[in-house]
């Protein structure tokens, strides 16, 4: 039975989390040499499938300005906004789901972080003899880790597999499968469709990045659907702040069942007199 999620253990779980992925991640050898070598496999593979498409759209989104410092920005903080904001509304409105919708989230990056391991590989704006275009660099985008000033805080051969799309894609499926507004549920699709086309066009993954990605976040599903029993969008929506008891909200939203008699207020003495 889920537990209704305490605020201050939230915020302190995924802050150590992230504090220990991110340190793992960096810690993982660059091991540039090795990761050369699969990018040029993982290019080379595309294209025996015709689906090396990345430089096309790499060199059309960067011959106009606006669109692609709009994606370098994008790739830079959304994919930490709109993750975060997800996990806001969950634990807000969803009480119920929320620990095993958030573990969805942390065993897909858990797996990553063995991903990055085992498969260094180099992203296509820094293979050699290629010719991609690093937006982030041509552009000077402030604030981004993926190069420029702040590349060495980040491991830049980690890109398979691609959490951009794996964490964008748990939010695109979470609100999807739990809000009610058809807009949200669009926007929840159109999310993860975006985010494949910034990764690509800023030259950060190949597409097969995102392949990665997802397969990732399956195994997360897995992981939370073992562990709870059902998939978390099956689970209640609200739990008990105690044994025996419903939320406040969830009980005031209960409907009264037909057969149920309307309380009346108990007479007083003084009441019958006035009434006699």
């Amino acid at each position: 039975m889920p537990r209704r999620p305490r605020l201050w253990f939230e915020i302190l779980l995924i802050a150590v989390s992230y504090w220990l992925y991110s340190l793992v991640r960096n810690a993982v050898p660059e091991q540039k040499a090795q990761a050369l070598r699969n990018a040029d496999w993982i290019w080379s593979a595309e294209k025996s499938m015709g689906l090396a498409f990345e430089e096309t759209v790499n060199h059309a989104v960067n011959s106009v300005t606006w669109l692609i410092v709009s994606m370098n920005y994008y790739y830079a903080t959304l994919h930490f906004v709109v993750t975060i904001g997800v996990l806001i509304w969950l634990f807000r409105r969803h009480p119920g789901r929320y620990a095993a919708t958030r573990l969805v989230l942390f065993a897909t990056t858990a797996v990553a972080l063995l991903g990055y391991y085992l498969y260094p590989l180099a992203p296509p704006r820094l293979m050699n003899g290629a010719n991609f275009i690093d937006t982030v660099l041509l552009h000077e985008t402030w604030g981004s880790m993926a190069s420029g000033n702040f590349k060495n805080m980040s491991n830049q051969y980690a890109a398979m597999p691609s959490m951009h799309i794996g964490w964008s894609l748990w939010c695109g499926l979470t609100i999807f499968a739990l809000a009610r507004a058809p807009w949200a549920r669009i926007l929840g699709l159109l999310y993860p469709t975006l985010t494949l086309v910034v990764i690509v066009a800023t030259a950060n993954h190949f597409w097969l990045d995102a392949v990665g990605g997802m397969a990732c976040l399956a195994f997360g599903y897995g992981v939370s659907r073992v562990w709870y029993g059902a998939l978390p969008h099956r689970l209640p929506k609200w739990v008990p702040d105690r044994p025996g008891r419903l939320t406040a909200l969830r009980a005031a939203r209960l409907p009264r069942p037909a057969s149920e008699p309307v309380p009346h207020p108990e007479k007083t003495p003084e009441s019958s007199r006035s009434g006699a």
